[in-house]
């Protein structure tokens, strides 16, 4: 009745060659899409703050210092948020391609993109059919959050990437010792890239290998590559100490480490299911097959690829549910053992009681039979999330002008997934998943093509514009003292200035002692303010650029402004 799509068993025909030529090909077709889905319209809005603003920063300081990323630096000030190998990779890219938002976000996109076929080498190391893999890589490929994130000129990316080869080499190395040296040097690019939490990760792989390989533990392979890897991280971390000292121990390890464990930062806080809930908000459809999928993990702990999520998700979740600071993308390291869960229970509801009797059985007693494999929730679930997504394109595309046309069309193409795939699931036919598959990307492609993949950007007034008279209207290197409640590192990138957040009384503070001050003011701040001398020199997005009347002779710069001007 179907053509086999996924192979059940390793062919028992056929060379090692054609074998061979198979594997390439699923990891070069898992490759190009991923680079499609990560690469399209990734460099056509403005960065978002925090995060991209403030890589954005540290990486085009590094491009000026020649590359010199020993001691980064952010506008000049010393940086020690985070180890700067992602920003040294974004510099890079500011050397060959400019400095602009695709080359900022350009080396965590490909580094997410390279994690998809990674993830699929991980599962045929702990799955031995080829089904189980494919299936657990393609819902990586489209895991909302994942995919979103990664896009983002942010360190997360790059950590799943590194974090899924440390796994990867690990795994290689239970059948090939020398497999052993990439674990140190995966672990090394983690700590590279987000410090201290390499710590929570590598525990995850040690408590893996002791339940699963602990031989492995004996390798000589294993800790030369661990002492390869991290000699760079040992050096760099020396060198910060002897140049900085405790200013960069507190900092680095107190502040911005053991802090986050203790207390909220810049109050970020959450209750303990904050992490639960962003699952449910993010993570469908996936998420509808990850309860059944964990409990065929624990059916199955005995085997490898249970062993790895149960170990994963467990350690994992946990440690991050007990920290005190709690940001969204703390959680995305634990995506890759959830597409894992759910594609060995894709797997086994597509091959049906064939795979329920091979080597990874699907319960203790025996084969599932079809109720099971096709429970009725999936269906009210999977209709529930269709009539959300027809309802939410209905609204976006008739009642809501101001939206990116693009965006009803995508969520006319997640109504339409939904729909077919709870018909199919009602009616008992495997090729749900297929629909789910191609939907769930063809719905992304569409969703990262419209102007509101980044959707904070929405949330404050426009960045670009007001930096751009922020840039033209001031001096280099000069500061300027702004009404706007908080810090916007992207407007500091785009300005190539500090502006910095200040109250009424600190404005009318730096007006009176400063030499040359520029104030960037709401009207209703300016009015308040009823300064002296203050001419406003340029305006957008309903911000004012203030300075002091050049015509009172305070400064050749304001001088040449009002030659501009007029």
């Amino acid at each position: 009745m179907y053509r086999e799509i996924f192979t059940s068993y390793e062919p028992s025909g056929g060379s090692h060659r054609t074998k061979g030529w198979i594997e390439q090909l699923w990891v070069l077709g898992l490759l190009l899409a991923a680079i499609v889905l990560y690469q399209m319209n990734l460099g056509e809005l403005p960065l978002r703050d925090w995060d991209e603003g403030i890589v954005a920063q540290v990486a085009r300081d590094i491009w000026r210092g020649d590359l010199n990323w020993l001691h980064p630096t952010i506008a000049g000030e010393p940086y020690f948020n985070k180890p700067p190998l992602v920003h040294l990779l974004v510099a890079i890219a500011y050397r060959f391609g400019g400095v602009n938002e695709w080359t900022t976000r350009l080396p965590g996109a490909m580094l997410s993109a390279i994690s998809v076929p990674l993830l699929y080498g991980i599962a045929r190391e702990v799955f031995p059919l080829r089904g189980p893999a494919i299936f657990s890589a393609l819902i990586y490929l489209t895991l909302f959050p994942v995919v979103r994130h990664g896009r983002l000129a942010m360190l997360d990316g790059a950590l799943l990437c590194f974090f899924l080869l440390t796994l990867w080499c690990l795994l290689r190395s239970r059948r090939d010792l020398r497999w052993g040296l990439g674990v140190g040097f995966g672990l090394g690019a983690i700590v590279l890239t987000k410090g201290v939490v390499a710590i929570l990760l590598g525990t995850i792989a040690l408590v893996f290998t002791l339940w699963d390989t602990p031989r492995l533990l004996r390798s000589g392979y294993l800790w030369t590559g661990l002492l390869l890897g991290m000699t760079p991280v040992t050096l760099w971390y020396v060198a910060q100490l002897l140049y900085y000292g405790d200013r960069f121990a507190s900092a680095h390890f107190l502040s911005q480490s053991w802090q986050r464990l203790l207390a909220p930062v810049e109050n970020h806080s959450g209750p303990p299911w904050f992490y639960l809930l962003e699952l449910l908000k993010y993570t469908w459809p996936w998420l509808l097959f990850w309860p059944a999928g964990v409990h065929l993990a624990w059916t199955n702990r005995n085997l490898g690829w249970a062993k790895l999520v149960l170990v994963w998700i467990g350690i994992y979740l946990s440690a991050i549910t007990v920290m005190s600071t709690k940001l969204p993308w703390y959680v995305l390291p634990v995506y890759p053992a959830i597409a894992l869960t759910c594609g060995a229970l894709l797997a086994q509801v597509w091959q049906g009681d064939v795979y329920a009797h091979s080597s990874v059985p699907s319960t203790a007693s025996g084969p599932l039979s079809p109720s099971q494999f096709y429970p009725r929730y999936w269906v009210v679930i999977l209709g529930i999330l269709a009539l959300g997504a027809w309802g939410a394109s209905a609204y976006f595309g008739l009642f809501d002008p101001s939206v990116d046309p693009v965006l009803p069309i995508a969520l006319f193409a997640l109504a339409l997934t939904f729909s077919v795939s709870a018909s199919l699931v009602y009616r008992e036919d495997r090729q749900f998943v297929l629909i789910l598959f191609w939907g769930m990307y063809v719905s992304l492609c569409l969703f990262v093509s419209c102007t509101h993949w980044v959707w904070e950007l929405a949330e404050d007034y426009p960045v670009r514009p007001v930096a751009q008279i922020v840039r033209e209207y001031t001096p280099p290197e000069q500061v300027v003292y702004t009404s706007h409640p908080y810090h916007r590192p992207s407007l500091n990138f785009y300005s190539d200035r500090q502006v910095i957040p200040a109250d009424l009384e600190q404005l009318q503070q730096h007006w009176k002692k400063d030499d040359h001050p520029y104030l960037l003011l709401d009207p209703e701040t300016r009015d308040r303010l009823q300064l002296k001398q203050a001419k406003a020199i340029a305006e957008a997005e309903n911000w004012i650029l203030i300075a002091r009347d050049p015509t009172k002779g305070l400064g050749s710069w304001e001088l040449r402004i009002e030659t501009e001007i007029h």
